[in-house]
C-alpha cells in the first residue's frame, strides 16, 4: 500500500512506477520527463522503501524519491512535491 500524505492510500499496480499508480486513483501529481531526468515529481520518502527501474539523474536528497522511476518495496508513505 502507498499512503499519501494529505490524500489517501493506494495499492500500487505492478509493473507500473510509482507515479503511474498514483495517477490511476486520480491524484494529481507534478512531472514532466517521466524518466528520471527533470526532478519534477520529486516527493519525500516518509518511510519505507523503493527500488529504482532506471537509475536518476535529477539530483534527490536522502529522503526523497522520483516516483516516475520506482517501485515500492512493501508498504510506503510519501509527502507529494
Amino acid at each position: 500500500m502507498v499512503t499519501i500524505k494529505d490524500h489517501k492510500t493506494v495499492q500500487h499496480s505492478p509493473p507500473n512506477s510509482l507515479l503511474e499508480s498514483i495517477e490511476q486513483h486520480n491524484i494529481e501529481v507534478q512531472f514532466h520527463c517521466r524518466e528520471g531526468y527533470c526532478g519534477a515529481c520529486r516527493s519525500k520518502l516518509i518511510c519505507g522503501e523503493v527500488e529504482y527501474t532506471t537509475d536518476p539523474l535529477a539530483f534527490i536528497d536522502d529522503d526523497e524519491i522520483l516516483p516516475c522511476c520506482c517501485v515500492p518495496i512493501g508498504d510506503i508513505e510519501i509527502a507529494l512535491g
